[in-house]
């Protein structure tokens, strides 16, 4: 790593305040232009502790950057992950405050829930099914708490900061029908994103690794070196098969699964 503990306690610290406030903060890529993968995880790690010790509770993990799309346009070969904390979960036909986010857009998942603990090295896409006690249709909502674009010198962030921002996790919501691993083929799973009324996205679950359970094996391999793994009763979010969609006050949001059902939420 190159950033030592007072700085990540610092940078996490920001996070919390521009959380708070609801407003976006510098890139840290651009104040340590020497910042690592593991700096940015670090960042993101210390922020999770402080929530934990301030009364939140862990429910489970989140996947990104699953796309070679994304991995592209942020210059990475790997997923990023974050940590899911029990006020991010939101209920299917729920109204969702949107002056809780700063800029929140929506994305189409599936979520994985244990029935037995998944720890790396060496996990396979067998090891998460045989470990999945179902799949349920997911919604993610991510946020920036980092600018996107920075405005003194127009520079695109970093994956580093997005690592930092916990992975730009802000929610999710879990609805639909829940299923056996077993039950489907889950690559062919699809969904049609619908923005008051209109189809915004859509896209099919192989679109994530080839295989949404491929980033629950990559997680639980890449928690292995802090001796972390994923624990039953835990929601993996498996990674988004849509680009996410802007949210606006008053937008409702409807996710059709087919025979997997559909979530609905909107934004007040």
């Amino acid at each position: 790593m190159a950033l030592n503990m007072a700085i990540i306690e610092e940078l996490a610290r920001r996070l919390d305040v521009a959380e708070r406030e609801r407003t976006q903060i510098g890139q840290f890529s651009l104040e340590h232009p020497d910042m690592t993968l593991e700096d940015g995880y670090a960042v993101s790690r210390a922020w999770v502790q402080g929530k934990i010790a301030a009364g939140r509770s862990v429910i489970g993990h989140k996947i990104g950057l699953t796309s070679r799309a994304m991995q592209r346009s942020s210059n990475v070969t790997e997923p990023d992950f974050g940590t899911l904390l029990d006020d991010m979960l939101f209920k299917d036909g729920s109204d969702i405050p949107f002056d809780r986010f700063i800029e929140p857009r929506v994305e189409v998942e599936l979520a994985f829930i244990l029935k037995s603990p998944l720890k790396g090295p060496g996990c396979t896409i067998f090891d998460v099914l045989n470990a999945t006690d179902y799949v349920i249709p997911a919604i993610e909502i991510i946020d920036a708490r980092i600018e996107r674009i920075d405005k003194a010198t127009g520079v695109t962030r970093k994956v580093f900061d997005t690592i930092s921002d916990n992975a730009a996790n802000a929610g999710i919501v879990l609805g639909g029908r829940p299923i056996k691993p077993d039950a489907v083929d889950l690559r062919w799973v699809s969904a049609l994103l619908y923005r008051n009324g209109v189809i915004e996205e859509s896209g099919v679950a192989a679109a994530v690794l080839n295989h949404p359970a491929n980033g629950v094996a990559w997680l639980a391999n890449r928690l292995a070196p802090y001796g972390e793994g994923l624990e039953p009763g835990q929601i993996i979010l498996g990674g988004s098969f849509t680009a996410p969609v802007h949210a606006r006050p008053g937008d409702s949001f409807h996710v059709d699964y087919g025979t997997m059902g559909s979530i609905s939420v909107r934004f007040t």
